[in-house]
């Protein structure tokens, strides 16, 4: 056989090897692949039961079988937990809760006075000792208010105002004037009428109208009280203990009132206070002027009334000491 046949035998025969061993690679890696959707579309049989209705249908031999994801993690791996839904935290409940103010219209917790003086129209200051209560109603006028103010600052001395809710209502900047000076306020009821023709809910109406009006003033009239025209009986002194206050009358009227149209003088009024000078005394003076006359007595003998009661021996109080029993 010449050469050059022989070359060409051997290169048939490399070819024909060749196209074998692609054709075994070929059928290696051809059988069980079928055709199916596109990537990312599902295969029927990956559909459940549940979305065919409850039908339930069988691969075909050699149909590849979609991977079913379930809740259950595989051995090893760690689960993912749901998420957890926190409740809102609440705060602790204070365990010192300051005091809140009285709802609008509710009136005020009664402020406590000593059982002792309970059912009394208290003339004197019990067990005082030689000290003397200078006190002032007001339920007229302010017209002798200021030279009141400056002769009790000029003096030194305190006293206890007995104020009316509708006086309360004309002189509010005397109300502020009269508690910066450090003196005593205390009810003396709305309108200044007499107690005893009274019901007891009237008696309510007038004791706390002006307790709420002096309150709103910036002063505390608790829980001292005194009647108009000190007109009382039984029933209506234990009205006003029941309302939180004791009863405060007092040991001598100056009568400054009734003004020089009633026969009274500055100097009657400072003799009329020092005749009944006992210890624990509680004088009435007034604020307002005489309606007739116009005149202050009171506050025109006030000097002369302090200077002789510290003359006798006496120092001065305020009928906060009925309270210090």
């Amino acid at each position: 056989m010449p050469a050059s046949d022989g070359r060409r035998r051997a290169a048939a025969l490399a070819l024909a090897g060749a196209l074998v061993v692609v054709a075994v690679a070929l059928a290696l890696l051809l059988p069980g692949r079928t055709a199916g959707p596109p990537s990312g579309a599902p295969s029927p049989s990956a559909v459940s039961p549940s979305a065919r209705g409850g039908q339930t249908t069988t691969p075909s031999p050699g149909a590849s079988v979609p991977v079913q994801v379930t809740d259950t993690p595989e051995a090893g791996e760690t689960p993912v937990q749901p998420p957890v839904t926190v409740p809102p935290l609440t705060e602790p409940e204070p365990t010192d809760i300051p005091p809140q103010p009285p709802a609008p219209g509710t009136p005020p917790q009664p402020a406590p006075f000593p059982e002792s003086l309970r059912g009394q129209d208290l003339t004197a200051i019990p067990a005082a000792g030689r000290v003397v209560a200078l006190t002032f109603d007001a339920g007229a006028n302010a017209a002798g208010l200021p030279k009141i103010l400056s002769t009790l600052s000029a003096k030194g001395v305190t006293g206890t105002f007995f104020l009316t809710g509708n006086w309360v209502a004309n002189n509010q900047a005397a109300v502020a004037q009269i508690a910066a000076a450090g003196h005593r306020v205390a009810n003396h009821s709305m309108t200044h009428p007499g107690f005893t023709g009274l019901s007891n809910d009237q008696i309510a109406q007038q004791v706390r109208g002006a307790e709420q009006a002096i309150l709103a003033a910036g002063a505390d009239p608790r829980p001292l009280f005194r009647f108009p025209f000190g007109e009382r009986d039984a029933r209506t002194i234990a009205a006003v203990n029941s309302l939180g206050y004791v009863a405060v009358r007092w040991t001598v009227d100056t009568l400054g009132w009734k003004g020089t149209s009633g026969g009274i003088s500055a100097q009657v009024v400072a003799d009329r206070v020092r005749a009944g000078l006992q210890p624990g005394e509680i004088v009435l003076m007034h604020i307002g002027s005489n309606p007739d006359d116009g005149t202050t007595l009171d506050a025109d003998a006030l000097p002369q009334v302090i200077d002789n009661i510290r003359t006798a021996g006496y120092g001065f109080t305020t009928l906060d000491a009925l309270l210090a029993r």
